[in-house]
């Protein structure tokens, strides 16, 4: 997709050629982007989705999937710590069984309101700024927000990323509440919480994809069910 100014502006009134000039120009790099986001695509697609025995990262690390059926009425999710790696366990109720994207997202939203409100009162201090509020929601241009009334908002996909990459949003947005704006008193503070900020941003703008992804599928299948 190509954004461009509305035809009412001067000189934009028939924007083709501008438009045929620019993807011209950048033909190389937009079609390494797509090439890498294909290769992305394919290697969340051979984890497998959400079946059993399949692959989710959670807090960074690679876990299996291992998914049973429960008598109970309530549906749960157990990490469990094995000598060769990590295993989320699921327990389906009976009504959950073709729902298992809903019960994991529910249970890694919890895991998310965990680990943000503990990073948040860890940092919270020490940059002087107490929160009006914490909200989860799951933005796709971005990972945290925090408003001027002292609101912050996190996206609940954090929780898959390493913990400090978590921590480094966590203590972005705090920052923002002293100093809005990246100027660099800013970044200033953000580096006094956590100097290498740098690498952690990094690694969630190279792991975007997959993390947007994870679920995802599923739960396009279970909506078109419905």
């Amino acid at each position: 997709m190509v954004t461009v100014p509305p035809p009412t502006r001067r000189g934009w009134a028939h924007p083709e050629g501008r438009i045929d000039a620019f993807l011209r120009e950048r033909e190389a790099w937009i079609r390494r982007h797509l090439d890498r986001r294909a290769r992305e695509r394919a290697e969340l697609a051979a984890r497998g989705g959400l079946a059993d025995g399949a692959f989710l990262r959670f807090r960074g690390d690679l876990h299996r999937l291992r998914i049973a059926s429960s008598a109970g009425g309530r549906s749960t999710v157990t990490r469990i710590v094995l000598p060769d790696g990590f295993e989320l366990r699921v327990a389906a109720a009976p009504r959950d069984r073709d729902r298992i994207g809903r019960v994991l997202e529910s249970w890694l939203r919890e895991q998310a309101r965990l680990a943000i409100e503990a990073t948040v009162a860890d940092h919270a201090t020490a940059l002087g700024v107490r929160p009006a509020a914490i909200s989860l929601r799951d933005p796709r241009s971005r990972w945290g927000s925090a408003s001027r009334q002292g609101r912050l908002m996190f996206s609940w996909r954090l929780v898959l990323a390493p913990p400090e990459a978590l921590e480094t949003v966590v203590v972005h947005e705090l920052a923002h509440l002293r100093v809005f704006g990246h100027g660099p008193r800013f970044w200033a503070m953000v580096a006094s919480r956590r100097p290498d900020h740098l690498t952690w941003r990094r690694w969630l703008r190279t792991h975007s994809l997959e993390l947007h992804g994870a679920l995802s599928e599923v739960a396009a299948a279970e909506s078109s069910a419905i």
